[in-house]
């Protein structure tokens, strides 16, 4: 056993878990930045303070090994510390599309069994009208209070969890225990919950990285929506693994993608292709600062060989990967290199 930053002890040196990913890479590089996040600023080892003291506060609230806590939110920080801080404790964290109404919600907080419910704010009355069609009892509920807005009754304040002292137990949570419940988007029937362990996730964050070019010294902008695995698992995760910089954006708004790729000199993108069109067509692409964008990724469909050929014109210097897969799998299936784009384009 060894010391952490956090004076926490960790466990079996061999574990490759999610939550050991994150401390590994804290003590790596403990004073490079993390996140960026409106004007929240984290290095690695800020953000592992703040997952170490959230996962004693869960611990706190009666939250351990196999419960399920379901997060309601758009992008933000704590969906990163949260997404660590259930994984230390083998607690399985549940995203959730926010753009479902209650009722929709209602059945995966049921299928999932929850026990747990963190929302933000300004979603907190549909996750309790959610609760509600669901009939559970979720003892254990939080808000994140993105826009200063009230804490409900019955609810507590996420950052008074993140702001509590305390060191979290050791708990004993293997590669192949549960860590997540990822729910697809249900277009056949019923939203399916894909269960995936710490190994299931590590084994394609390094697919991802050796075969989709990705390096510590990435600066990568996150504007697509967390609860989705591309976003989380493909990008957020492997930048985590690797220490590389995240910037956090609340939504795929065009002008404020290249905003944040000028100002914080990002190097690294990913958006379907349909952002990638309305970053091209918005009035600010060519006002925008872009020469740091080194490369660019895209999936849920394939890229039209039209925009393909603007994107490698007016951004000569960017290289592209496709990345296809499904929630299942955890989620990488296969890469379309930089290059491949043309001869496979299409």
């Amino acid at each position: 056993m060894a010391e952490d930053i956090g004076g926490v002890l960790v466990g079996l040196a061999r574990r490759q878990g999610i939550s050991e990913m994150l401390h590994r890479t804290a003590s790596r590089v403990p004073g490079k930045l993390a996140i960026v996040c409106g004007e929240t600023r984290l290095t690695f080892a800020e953000l592992e303070a703040a997952v170490s003291r959230t996962a004693a506060a869960l611990a706190a609230e009666g939250l351990g090994k196999g419960d399920r806590l379901a997060l309601l939110s758009h992008n933000c920080w704590q969906f990163a510390v949260l997404s660590f801080a259930t994984a230390r404790l083998g607690v399985v964290l549940v995203p959730v599309n926010f753009m479902l109404g209650p009722g929709e919600i209602a059945y995966i907080l049921g299928h999932s069994q929850a026990t747990a419910f963190v929302a933000e704010d300004g979603l907190a009355a549909t996750a309790a009208k959610a609760i509600a069609a669901a009939g559970l009892d979720i003892p254990v509920r939080a808000v994140i209070r993105l826009r200063g807005g009230e804490v409900p009754d019955g609810w507590a304040d996420l950052q008074h969890w993140i702001d509590r002292e305390g060191t979290p137990p050791q708990v004993d949570v293997g590669d192949d225990d549960l860590v997540r419940l990822m729910y697809t988007s249900g277009t056949e029937s019923r939203p399916k919950g894909a269960m995936l362990s710490s190994r299931s996730l590590m084994w394609q964050y390094v697919s991802c990285v050796v075969d989709g070019g990705m390096d510590g010294d990435d600066i990568e902008v996150h504007a697509m929506p967390l609860y989705h695995c591309a976003q989380l698992d493909c990008f957020l995760g492997p930048d985590i693994y690797l220490g590389a910089t995240s910037v956090v954006l609340p939504a795929p708004d065009p002008a404020a993608i290249l905003a944040a790729i000028e100002s914080q000199r990002a190097t690294k993108l990913f958006c379907p292709p349909t952002v990638w069109i309305a970053l091209l067509r918005s009035p600010q692409f060519g006002q925008a600062d872009l020469s740091s964008l080194r490369k660019g990724y895209y999936g849920a469909s394939a890229m039209p060989v039209e925009v393909l050929r603007e994107l490698q014109e007016r951004l000569p210097g960017i290289r592209l990967w496709n990345f296809y897969g499904q929630t299942e799998m955890a989620p990488l299936a296969t890469i379309l290199g930089p290059e491949e784009q043309v001869s496979r384009a299409g």
